[in-house]
C-alpha cells in the first residue's frame, strides 16, 4: 500500500519486542509477578463517538483486546478543543492502563493556538505509534468555476480575500492546511469556519458555500456520487483512495505537506516494557492487510511507527503548525 512520506522523516524503524519482564505499577513500585495487563486498559479519545479518530482508535482497541489478556476500551472525552481530555491523560498514572489517542489538532495545533494549555505535547506523553493518516483534500461544488489548484490560486490573485474557503472551524487541521496553502500560494482566502466537517460539508454540497478543505473521509461519498469535484490533496503524495487526484506539491507549491493524524501515547514516565509492549502489538495490527484495507475504506491511510519515530514526529508537526499560526495570526479562547 502506498505510503505517505514525510518532510522530515526517514523510514519507520521498529524496535524488537523482547520477552515481558514484570511491569510497573507506578513510579518505583514492582508488580508482584504479574504480566501486564492484569486489568482493562482505557483509551481516552479527545472526541466524541463517531469522529475519525474515535472510530479507528475503536478498531485499533477491539484489535488489542483480542491480542491481550484484558479488554482494551476508549473512554470519549469530547469538547473544548481535546484539552480536557488530553490533560486528563498527562496526569493519570503512567502504569499503562490509561493511554491517550493524540492527534494533529491536540499535540500538533493546539501548543500554537491555546493560551496557557494546562499539558505540554511533548514533555508530559509518552509516543508509542502513530496510527493513521487522515488526508485532507480540497474540494468543490460543482458550480465552483475552477478545477485544479492552478484555477484556485489563479481565481484568488484576481479577487484578493474574495474567494471563500470553508473549514470544518477554526485552528483545526483543515483551517490550518488552507492557510499553508494560501501562505505557500501568495493568496489570500475568506476562510469561513463551521462547527465541524458535517456542517460545513452540508453546505457545500447545497451549494451555499463552492470550495472547502475537508478530509477525505467526509468528503469520498460525495466525491463518488459526483456531489462534489476533488480538486488537490494536501498530502506530498497521491493517495490510494483518490489516485488520480493530484497533489498540492505538485501543482502549485513545492515541498506542500499537511494532513489530520491520530497517534497513540501514554503519560510521562510510562515503563519503557509497557511501550515496547504496545507498540510491537499496533504495529502489527496496523501491518495486518485486512486492517490496513478497513482503513482504506474509512479514508485514511495506517501508519505505524516506532516510538522515536512519532515523537520526531509530533516535534516537527509543533514546529510547522507553529509557523502557520502565526502567519495566520490565529488564536483559541482557552
Amino acid at each position: 500500500m502506498p505510503r505517505i512520506s514525510r518532510r522530515s522523516l526517514v523510514g519507520h524503524g521498529l524496535l524488537a519486542a523482547p520477552a515481558l519482564a514484570p511491569m510497573l505499577a507506578g513510579p518505583g513500585r514492582a508488580r508482584a509477578q504479574a504480566p501486564w495487563p492484569d486489568k482493562p486498559v482505557r483509551i481516552i479519545v479527545p472526541f466524541p463517538p463517531g469522529q475519525a479518530s474515535d472510530i479507528l482508535t475503536r478498531l485499533l482497541a477491539d484489535e488489542l483486546s483480542k491480542r491481550w489478556p484484558q479488554r482494551c476500551f476508549v473512554e470519549n472525552r469530547g469538547g473544548a478543543a481535546g484539552v480536557p481530555a488530553l490533560e486528563m491523560a498527562a496526569r493519570s498514572a503512567p502504569d499503562g492502563y490509561t493511554l491517550v489517542a493524540g492527534t494533529s489538532g491536540t499535540l500538533g495545533v493546539n501548543p500554537s493556538v491555546v493560551p496557557r494549555l494546562p499539558y505540554d505535547a511533548e514533555r508530559d506523553f509518552t509516543p508509542i505509534s502513530n496510527v493513521a493518516m487522515v488526508p485532507l483534500l480540497i474540494v468543490a461544488h460543482p458550480n465552483f468555476p475552477g478545477r485544479s489548484a492552478q484555477e484556485v490560486v489563479a481565481l484568488a490573485k484576481a479577487r484578493p480575500g474574495a474567494v471563500d474557503m470553508a473549514t470544518a472551524g477554526p485552528a483545526t487541521s483543515q483551517h490550518l492546511a488552507a492557510e499553508l496553502f494560501a501562505h505557500r500560494c501568495g493568496i489570500q482566502l475568506n476562510m469561513v469556519h463551521y462547527r465541524g466537517s458535517g456542517p460545513g460539508m452540508a453546505d457545500l454540497v447545497a451549494g451555499n458555500v463552492t470550495l472547502m478543505t475537508d478530509s477525505v473521509a467526509s468528503s469520498l461519498n460525495n466525491i463518488q456520487a459526483g456531489r462534489l469535484i476533488p480538486i488537490a490533496v494536501t498530502t506530498p503524495q497521491r493517495i490510494p483512495q483518490l489516485p488520480d487526484v493530484p497533489t498540492i506539491a505538485e501543482t502549485v507549491a513545492s515541498g506542500y505537506g499537511a494532513f489530520g493524524w491520530s497517534g497513540l501515547a501514554g503519560p510521562a514516565g510510562l515503563a519503557p516494557e509497557i511501550v515496547r509492549k504496545v507498540n510491537a502489538d499496533t504495529v502489527a495490527i496496523l501491518r495486518d492487510p485486512a486492517v490496513a484495507a478497513r482503513f482504506v475504506e474509512l479514508g485514511t491511510i495506517a501508519d505505524p511507527t516506532s516510538p522515536e519515530n512519532f515523537a520526531a514526529f509530533v516535534k516537527a508537526e509543533i514546529a510547522q503548525w507553529r509557523e502557520v499560526v502565526r502567519l495566520a495570526n490565529v488564536r483559541l479562547d482557552g
